[in-house]
């Protein structure tokens, strides 16, 4: 019997005090060993300090805005043509953007020096309201990207 090569995801439930998938997705991202608590806790200290020092009414508007000005357009992935192994850029389809946003800005939270900040939420914290100003180390990862695809553009025609 065929298999359909369709991968069927679970669907995310909205968070209890946002009501929004996005921060829950955020918060599945951040968790380790699986305690969620933890993570959710983190995420919503966060949050108030975005809230509190943007002066935001909704700190949600600020995650979406910083999550879109992270989300690349390009990526550069790996073609075997004959041998040789080129890197051809292609578009990022929607989910991926969204999920290569947030590994991006968790990956610069954790990055970030430890010295400045007291504990993880403060980096993120600090790293969401530095992505919402277009800066930041995952708007750097973001264009890294952008210019890595851009150098590639002669093997575009290698797209499959």
């Amino acid at each position: 019997m065929a298999r359909s090569n369709k991968t069927r995801r679970k669907p995310i439930q909205p968070d209890p005090i946002y009501s929004s998938k996005l921060v829950t997705s955020l918060i599945n991202r951040i968790m380790k060993d699986g305690k969620k608590k933890v993570a959710a806790n983190l995420v919503y200290t966060a949050l108030e300090q975005v809230k509190q020092e943007l002066k935001a009414d909704n700190p949600l508007n600020v995650l979406r805005q910083a999550l879109d000005n992270i989300k690349p357009i390009m990526e550069v992935r790996s073609r075997r043509v004959g041998g040789a192994a080129y890197q051809v850029p292609m578009p990022v389809r929607g989910e991926r953007k969204e999920s290569l946003a947030i590994r991006w800005l968790i990956f610069a939270a954790r990055a970030r020096a430890n010295k400045e900040y007291k504990s993880f939420s403060s980096k993120l914290a600090a790293e969401l309201k530095d992505a919402y100003n277009n800066e930041g180390g995952a708007v750097k990862k973001k264009m890294e990207t952008h210019k890595m695809a851009e150098s590639n553009k002669a093997f575009a025609h290698f797209r499959w």
